[in-house]
């Protein structure tokens, strides 16, 4: 038996009468897929709610083979109580973790962004603490992905000072006075993930566009999965700018 804890609730599939197989984040085992008698019961269908978290208990009767999982709930995310843009906060994180991450490679560097946000949405945090924490979280899963940005220096110059855009194609940076002549076809890069100016909705919203681009375009494509992930994203970013 091994134990897993925490762990994030992040899908769930119905399997038979009462079953389910879960889906569950953590940061040494990553993304786990474990099959849970009873999960569509009285007793674990409350345990079994997206963002919550919970331990596992995990017995694989052979390799290659489902593990069988006993679920002890931890904590319960209370995102129902703070309304549409918390509940579709929940509603995206879980998605984007299921439909993204591959299964059983420890996440170490996510893990703690994707719980930090479940844990906005619990809190019922404002748009403008959710909207930076999400674009960062989105930057970090590119990387993790193999298409990460490069906002050290620009493109086009070298140049370390002034950046302001990004090149959709080459995902690096591009100073000011390089990108202007171009600047409809990049895309701006909002100060705060440099380290420099205010998180307003302005640059909320580009950082959005930004991360938005490059998971539409590389990653969240073509499978249903994939695209009911994006349809749950434009949702969220749609609630987050009221």
């Amino acid at each position: 038996m091994q134990r897993v804890e925490p762990a994030l609730v992040v899908a769930l599939a119905p399997h038979g009468e009462h079953a389910v197989v879960g889906r569950f984040l953590s940061a040494e085992q990553g993304l786990v897929a474990a099959y849970v008698q009873g999960g569509r019961g009285r007793k674990l269908r409350a345990v079994l709610q997206p963002g919550n978290r919970v331990a596992l208990d995990l017995v694989t009767k052979s390799a290659g083979q489902l593990a069988f999982a006993t679920v002890h709930p931890l904590t319960t995310n209370l995102a129902l109580m703070h309304g549409p843009a918390a509940l579709a906060l929940v509603d995206y994180l879980a998605s984007l973790a299921a439909a993204t991450l591959p299964e059983g490679e420890p996440q170490p560097q996510l893990y703690p962004l994707f719980d930090a946000l479940f844990g906005a949405a619990a809190a019922g945090a404002l748009a403008a603490d959710v909207g930076p924490a999400l674009v960062r979280l989105e930057l970090a899963l590119l990387a993790e992905l193999g298409i990460g940005l490069d906002l050290a220096s620009c493109a086009a110059t070298g140049t370390t000072g002034d950046l302001a855009f990004v090149s959709p194609k080459s995902r690096q940076a591009v100073s000011r006075s390089a990108g202007e002549p171009w600047a409809s076809r990049l895309l701006p890069l909002p100060a705060f993930l440099l380290g420099q100016g205010e998180a307003d909705a302005a640059a909320i919203a580009d950082g959005l566009a930004l991360t938005g681009h490059f998971l539409a375009r590389e990653v969240l494509r073509d499978a249903v999965a994939a695209k009911r992930t994006w349809t749950a994203r434009e949702r969220l970013v749609g609630l987050l700018g009221r």
